[in-house]
C-alpha cells in the first residue's frame, strides 16, 4: 500500500521529458520495460505484469501523452506522398538548425536575464572573431573535462543535464534531475523533496572517519590529535618533507573533487550539505588553523555545484570557542558559544561571521546555488538554554535578512538546529519569519546498543521519526534531516573519537559499558552477505521515506591508511552505492512508511518568501532582544568580557574567471563579496582597556576588574530590537 508520502513532481507535467524518457506500456517487451527509466517507481503504469491499458486509473499526464500521440487517421496515397516530402524537409531543416541553436544560439542567450550581473566585463577590445564553438552542455553518456585536462563520463539515468561555459560562469541552466528545478527555476519547498548529501570531513575535517589518515599520521605525536586543532599543531610542528599546515590544502584539493559533484546528481540526490568553520574566514592570535584556504574550494564547491545542478546547504559547522565541545567543532573540550565567560564574546564573533557569510552568498552570482545557510551547527541547547539560544537565532535572523532583503529569491533559506531540545520545542518559532527551517539530526548508534540483525531495523525510522517530522512541518513550517546515516551501532574506526572506543564492545570511555559484541560484524562490508546489504538499503529507505527532505552522513568515507580501506561502511553514501546497499534512486523510499500521516504540501506563503513574509510582529522581537540579560555557567552578561563594533569586517574574496576570445582577455563580473552596501557596521573586536579568556577557556570566572575605569559602558551593548529588514524587488 503506498504512503501518503507519495509525491508527483515536475516530470508528470505535460510538456516533460517524461514523455521521451517512459516508453508506453502497451507497446514494450519485459526486457525493454526493465532496462527502461521510469519516472515514478511506484507507479502502477510502470508494473510490466499488471496488464493495464489506458484504463480510468491511469495517471493523467499519461492520458496526456496518449492524447497527445492519439493514433492518426488513415491518409490516401497521395496525401501520404506530400506528407512525406514535407517531413524530409522538415527533418533536412531541424538537422541544420538544432546543432546550431545548441552549439551557437543557446550558450550566448541562456543569462536568466539580459541585466545578469555574470555577463562577463572586457578588460581588453575584442578582435570581433566569434568564440569557438565548445560544447558546453551535456547529458547521460556525455564527456566531462576538468580543469587539469582529465576527462571521464557523466553518468546520469534520470535525465539530468551540466552546463558550464567559461564564457559565462554564472549560468544557471544545469539541472540535476528531471524531477528536480534546473536552478534558473524556483525550488517548491515543502513540495520538491531535499534530497541531499553532506560532504563531511572535507572543509571541516573530522577523525571520525571521513578523513581517518590525516589522523593516523600523527597518532604517535603529543598530544595525539583528537580535531583539527591538535591535527594542526602536529602539522605546524612536522618540518619534515610533506609535512606543515599545507598537507589540509592538498586534502581540500583530493578528497572531494568534481567528479563526486557529478556523481552525486547522477545518484539521484538534488542537495549537497557542506560544512564549513569559521577559519575559512580569519584566525585570530593563538589559533593554530589554516586560514582563508578552505574559502577558496567552498568556491569550487560553488562552481561545481551550478555545473551539475545541484544546490547547496552551506552548514556553518565550527565556531569560535566551540558551539558543542565536539571534535568537529574545530577543538574537543567545553562549550564556549553563549556559555561560560566568553559565552558572549564567542557569540558576538559568530554573529559577525554569519554576517559576512550571508553577505555573499545573498548576491544575485551566488544566490541561486547556495539556497540554504544552516547558522549553527549542533549548538548545545540543553546547556545552553532554549532562551539564549533563540536571542541568539533572531539575531542571526536579523542579520542574513540585512544582507539578503526580504522574500523569495532574495537570499538564502536560514537553517537552525533544534539544539537537541526537540522538534515540538520550537513550534510556533518566530511566526511570519521570512524563510526559516527548522533541522534536526535523528541518530539511533549512539544510544543503547543491540546485537539484533540489520533486518530487524527494517522499519525503526518510520516508527521513531516519522510523527516527530510530519508534526513539525506543520507546526513549526520546513523542517530538514541535516543529518542521519545508516549507522544502528557505534561501530566503526573513531565514530566516537579517537582513542575513545566503542559502546558496542564496551570501550567506550567516558562510562561503563556491557560488551555487545565484536564490531567486525558492523566494519567488515567486504565479506557481507545479500541479506546484510538489502537489510540496509531497507534501513536508508525507511530512512528516507520518514525524514522526507534529508541529507545523508556522509557522501564519502576516507580509506584508513593503515588498512588501505573504509572502516566505517555505514556512514559512506558512495561506498553504498558502488557495493548494493543504498538505493539507486532515492524516490523509490516513496511509500516505505505506510499510514504514517504525512504532512500533506504546501507551506504557508510567507514561510517560503510569499505574502506575509518578515512581516514578525515587534512583539515577538522585543521578546528575544539581544544580548541576553544573562547566559548559563556565567551570569549575568554585564558582568562577562563582550566586544565592541569598531573592527573592520572581513569580506570573502569571489572567484576569477577569465577567458581568451582572439586578442580579448575578459573578466565575469563575480560580485565584490557583499550585497547590502548599507550593511556599514563595523566588526566586533576586543575593548583595548578590557580583559579577556581564551575563547576555549571553559569553567573559569571573568576578569576582574573586567575594564577600566569607564570602559565597562562600552563592552556591552544595550539590548537590541533591530527593525524589519526591507524587502528587495
Amino acid at each position: 500500500m503506498a504512503s501518503q508520502n507519495t509525491f508527483r513532481t515536475a516530470p508528470s507535467a505535460a510538456n516533460s521529458s517524461v514523455y521521451a524518457l517512459n516508453p508506453d506500456a502497451s507497446t514494450h517487451t519485459g526486457a525493454e520495460y526493465d532496462g527502461a527509466y521510469h519516472d515514478d517507481p511506484h507507479d502502477t503504469e510502470y508494473n510490466a505484469t499488471s496488464g493495464q491499458g489506458a484504463g480510468s486509473d491511469s495517471p493523467r499526464y499519461l492520458a496526456e501523452k496518449r492524447s497527445a500521440y492519439a493514433v492518426p487517421r488513415v491518409k490516401s496515397k497521395r496525401g501520404l506522398i506530400i506528407a512525406g516530402s514535407i517531413l524530409a524537409a522538415v527533418i533536412v531543416l531541424i538537422a541544420i538548425v538544432v546543432p546550431v541553436y545548441f552549439v551557437v544560439i543557446k550558450p550566448k542567450s541562456s543569462n536568466n536575464s539580459a541585466a545578469n550581473p555574470s555577463n562577463p566585463t572586457s578588460t581588453s577590445t575584442s578582435n570581433g572573431k566569434p568564440a569557438s564553438a565548445a560544447v558546453v552542455t551535456g547529458g547521460d553518456g556525455s564527456t566531462i573535462t576538468t580543469e587539469d585536462g582529465t576527462t571521464f563520463t557523466y553518468s546520469n539515468a534520470f535525465g539530468g543535464t551540466w552546463y558550464w561555459d567559461p564564457e559565462n560562469p554564472f549560468n544557471n541552466n544545469a539541472q540535476a534531475q528531471t524531477w528536480t528545478p534546473p536552478l534558473n527555476q524556483t525550488f517548491n519547498y515543502g513540495t520538491d523533496k531535499i534530497f541531499g548529501v553532506n560532504l563531511g570531513g572535507w572543509l571541516t575535517t573530522e577523525p571520525v572517519s571521513y578523513a581517518p589518515a590525516l589522523y593516523e599520521k600523527y597518532l604517535s605525536a603529543s598530544p595525539q590529535p583528537v580535531d583539527e586543532w591538535t591535527l594542526s599543531e602536529a602539522m605546524a610542528a612536522d618540518t619534515s618533507s610533506g609535512g606543515g599546515l599545507q598537507q589540509l590544502e592538498t586534502h581540500y584539493q583530493t578528497f572531494v573533487t568534481e567528479q563526486d559533484f557529478a556523481e552525486i546528481a547522477g545518484a539521484g540526490l538534488n542537495f549537497v550539505r557542506i560544512p564549513l568553520p569559521y577559519w575559512a574566514i580569519e584566525t585570530r592570535v593563538g589559533e593554530p588553523f589554516l586560514p582563508k584556504t578552505s574559502w577558496k574550494y567552498f568556491l569550487k564547491a560553488i562552481q561545481w555545484a551550478r555545473k551539475y545542478g545541484l544546490r547547496i546547504n552551506l552548514d556553518f559547522h565550527a565556531l569560535p570557542g566551540s558551539q558543542n565541545g565536539w571534535n568537529h567543532s574545530g577543538k574537543l573540550g567545553t562549550v564556549n558559544v553563549l556559555y561560560g565567560p566568553m559565552g558572549i564574546a564567542n557569540a558576538q564573533r559568530s554573529l559577525d561571521y554569519i554576517r559576512i557569510i550571508a553577505e555573499f552568498i545573498s548576491q544575485p552570482e551566488y544566490k541561486d546555488v547556495v539556497v540554504m545557510f544552516g547558522i549553527t551547527n549542533e549548538p548545545q541547547g540543553t546547556e545552553i538554554g532554549q532562551d539564549a539560544l533563540s536571542r541568539y537565532y533572531m539575531q542571526a535572523y536579523d542579520y542574513v535578512r540585512t544582507a539578503s532583503g526580504i522574500g523569495e529569491g532574495n537570499g538564502p533559506f536560514i537553517t537552525y538546529h533544534d539544539g537537541f531540545l526537540g522538534l515540538p520545542q520550537w513550534a510556533g518559532y518566530l511566526p511570519n519569519a521570512d524563510r526559516i527551517a527548522l533541522d534536526d539530526h535523528p541518530y539511533i548508534c549512539f544510544d543503547g546498543q543491540s546485537d539484533a540483525p540489520m533486518s530487524s531495523y527494517a522499519q525503526t525510522p518510520c516508527s521513531d521519526w516519522s510523527s516527530m517530522m510530519n508534526t513539525s512541518m506543520g507546526a513549526f513550517g520546513l523542517t530538514v534531516a541535516g543529518e542521519f546515516s545508516n549507522a544502528v551501532t557505534d561501530c566503526g574506526l573513531w565514530v566516537n573519537g579517537v582513542g575513545l572506543g566503542t559502546r558496542y564492545e564496551g570501550t567506550y570511555t567516558p562510562g561503563s559499558w556491557p560488551v555487545v559484541g565484536n564490531c567486525s560484524t558492523w566494519t567488515d562490508w567486504q565479506n557481507w552477505d545479500s541479506t546484510m546489504k538489502a537489510g540496509i538499503q531497507q534501513f536508508a529507505l525507511a530512512s528516507m521515506d520518514a525524514l522526507q527532505n534529508w541529507f545523508f552522513w556522509t557522501w564519502k568515507i576516507g580509506n584508513s591508511s593503515v588498512t588501505g580501506v573504509v572502516e566505517s561502511p555505514q556512514w559512506s553514501y558512495q561506498l553504498g552505492l558502488q557495493n548494493g546497499w543504498m538505493p539507486k534512486d532515492p524516490r523509490t523510499a516513496s511509500g516505505t512508511c505506510a499510514n504514517q500521516g504525512i504532512w500533506s504540501p504546501p507551506l504557508q506563503p510567507w514561510q517560503t518568501g510569499g505574502s506575509g513574509a518578515g512581516q514578525i510582529a515587534a512583539t515577538v522581537t522585543a521578546s528575544y532582544s539581544w544580548p541576553p540579560a544573562k547566559i548559563s555557567n556565567a551570569g549575568a552578561v554585564s558582568l562577562l568580557p563582550s566586544y565592541t563594533p569598531t573592527g573592520t569586517v572581513a569580506t570573502l574574496p569571489p572567484p576569477t574567471f577569465t577567458f581568451t576570445s582572439g586578442s580579448s582577455v575578459s573578466t565575469a563580473n563575480a560580485g565584490d563579496g557583499w550585497q547590502n552596501p548599507s550593511d556599514t557596521a563595523s566588526g566586533m573586536v576586543g575593548i583595548a582597556t578590557c580583559s579577556y579568556l581564551n575563547p576555549w577557556i571553559g569553567n573559569a570566572s571573568p576578569p576582574s576588574p573586567l575594564c577600566s575605569s569607564g570602559a565597562a559602558a562600552r563592552a556591552v551593548p544595550e539590548p537590541l530590537i533591530t527593525p524589519s529588514p526591507r524587502r528587495r524587488s
